[in-house]
């Protein structure tokens, strides 16, 4: 596993998780819990510009979009 996970902010974070297909349904303080029309769930914690930690964006990616790290970071660079 060759690739290197992106520094990424929450904010960046929701605009390509829409580009996806996620949708923004609920906000409670900074946290933004974004919906699938399939059904995965995922909340993205937004502080200001600040990035998502890499162990929490890892295990977004793995368990609650459910897409490959390697899949996840081509996606995101093409966005």
């Amino acid at each position: 596993m060759s690739s290197k996970l992106p520094v990424i902010s929450g904010k960046e974070l929701i605009k390509f998780l829409n580009s996806l297909g996620f949708v923004v349904v609920r906000v409670n303080g900074s946290h933004h819990r974004l919906k699938h029309t399939d059904g995965r769930v995922t909340t993205v914690p937004v502080h200001k510009n600040d990035s998502v930690p890499k162990g929490l964006l890892r295990k977004i990616i793995r368990e609650d979009i459910d897409i490959e790290l390697d899949n996840f970071v081509k996606l995101f660079e093409d966005f």
